[in-house]
């Protein structure tokens, strides 16, 4: 079977070597100059920093599909980052989280004391949720409906609390406001907000508890690399700098594409980019009649620094003093917040493969608003703002440290494609969960498929590389019916 991927991202990789151990002949078409999508690296003079996503979770999902598609688990080095991270207050002080459980514990005593069994009592029933949510959400596809609104999910959505908000979900745990930011603001990680993403992402701080933060070594950006190593091994077709336009049907099958120009036949078509950006390439598919919403965006600014923080955290989140205003101004408001949170990444901890001796890398990532009401051009007075905040409140003497800096905005991402320059995919809304995210099969065209952060099960490498698991063995089941 002809099979073309459209996107060379981390699920346009994935897809293609779990297809090509399932028979496929596969062909990737990248517009760009490389593979691996926000898998990346910034890298210069000799330093090299992650360009996307830094903090891995789930690893046990993340090298079960790396296995299934063909990569040995001793190509991962993953190394364990205990403590998870460090939040600082405005105040002062500070909170450890651990995946320790007697640190963490002692950790709550010290800073939140009298929580303790509230936290226990926590662990002890997500981890049943857990369970539940991944075998009900995260391993199934929902392209028949009716899988989804079955009694047994019905049942396991009301168990979950899935109607209320993350936020609200945490409420019920925890006393103290900043305990409970500090267990519901990880819906970040895939650009929603603590207050809409339903409490079926309440699975992410658990796990960061259960199954740990860890660091690939070298940067996360190692693992585009380590896939694209084996799409050359396994002699996959890669066309890159080729931009597809169009898609060819066949009455109601998709049959192939037209890139640079050229119409290319094929038994089967998957989509990898931002999902929205399929309605260009579908001349009778229409957008559907609700909007999408895309999650939010991020302002990232990567430095080159010429001395090494010992102190420093390899994860640490700066929090202002009221929080939900930063939420309330990226969410509702699409403005840029007057005290935002900071999440600094320091891998240079840990890794000293990433700089030239004695010199360091830091990655900084605001949560901004996506979409264009805000003028990234005119927006140096609150990058110097955050740079006197990470100065301030966590590496002292940086701007003196400083050899580089590099800023990307929404901006940058909407112009590489992403829809709106929402960094995580569509918003992990209510409406935009579950069945009602896009499918590995989003319409009803024969042949036409879709994988990425933008299709169910959703954003986050190992969740998208989950949902290339799901589309490889649904085009096996069509393909035996």
């Amino acid at each position: 079977m002809r099979t073309a991927i459209i996107g060379g991202g981390v699920g346009g990789l994935t897809t293609a070597l779990l297809l090509k151990k399932k028979g496929h002949d596969v062909t990737i078409f990248e517009k760009s100059s490389r593979l691996g999508g926000r898998l990346g690296f910034i890298e210069r003079d000799g330093f090299k920093i992650d360009k996307g996503p830094t903090i891995v979770l789930l690893p046990e999902m993340l090298k079960e599909v790396m296995k299934e598609a063909g990569v040995a688990e001793d190509e991962l080095e993953l190394i364990q980052c205990d403590p998870l991270y460090k939040l600082h207050y405005p105040d002062g002080s500070h909170f450890y989280k651990y995946s320790n459980l007697e640190k963490q514990l002692e950790e709550i005593e010290r800073v939140f004391p009298g929580e303790e069994e509230n936290y226990l009592r926590y662990l002890k029933e997500m981890k049943d949720r857990f369970q539940k949510g991944k075998q009900a959400f995260l391993d199934r596809d929902f392209v028949k409906k009716r899988d989804f609104f079955s009694l047994q999910s019905i049942k396991t959505l009301l168990e979950l609390k899935a109607f209320h908000s993350v936020g609200k979900s945490t409420q019920a745990y925890f006393t103290h406001p900043r305990l409970q930011e500090a267990f519901s603001f990880q819906t970040l990680y895939i650009g929603g907000s603590p207050n809409n993403a339903p409490a079926l992402y309440s699975l992410i701080p658990y796990s960061e508890h259960e199954h740990g933060i860890w660091y690939l070594k070298g940067g996360y950006g190692r693992l585009a690399e380590i896939l694209t190593k084996h799409v050359e091994k396994n002699g996959i077709h890669v066309h890159l700098q080729s931009e597809v336009t169009r898609l060819q049907f066949t009455g109601n099958r998709c049959t192939g594409l037209i890139s640079n120009g050229k119409l290319e036949n094929f038994d089967a078509v998957v989509f990898n980019g931002d999902f929205p950006g399929i309605h260009q390439l579908v001349d009778n598919e229409k957008p559907r009649k609700k909007r999408y919403k895309a999650s939010s965006g991020c302002l990232l600014l990567y430095f080159g620094l010429n001395r090494q923080y010992d102190e420093a955290d390899v994860h640490q989140f700066f929090m202002p003093e009221h929080f939900q205003h930063h939420m309330e101004a990226v969410f509702s408001s699409s403005r840029l917040p007057e005290k935002p949170s900071i999440y600094t990444f320091y891998p240079s901890k840990i890794d000293p493969s990433l700089a030239p001796e004695g010199k360091s890398v830091l990655y900084s990532l605001i949560p901004v608003p996506s979409g264009d009401k805000i003028n990234w051009k005119n927006q140096d007075d609150f990058i110097e703002e955050i740079l006197d905040e990470i100065e301030t409140r966590g590496f002292p003497g940086f701007r003196d440290a400083v050899e580089w800096m590099e800023v990307r905005t929404p901006e940058d991402d909407q112009q590489d494609g992403l829809f709106q320059g929402g960094s995580f995919g569509l918003a992990p809304t209510l409406s935009q969960s579950g069945v009602f995210r896009p499918q590995i099969k989003p319409f009803s065209y024969e042949g036409l498929y879709s994988v990425g952060a933008s299709i169910h099960p959703g954003g986050g490498i190992p969740i998208v590389m989950q949902g290339a698991k799901l589309l490889s063995n649904y085009m096996e089941r069509e393909m035996t019916r």
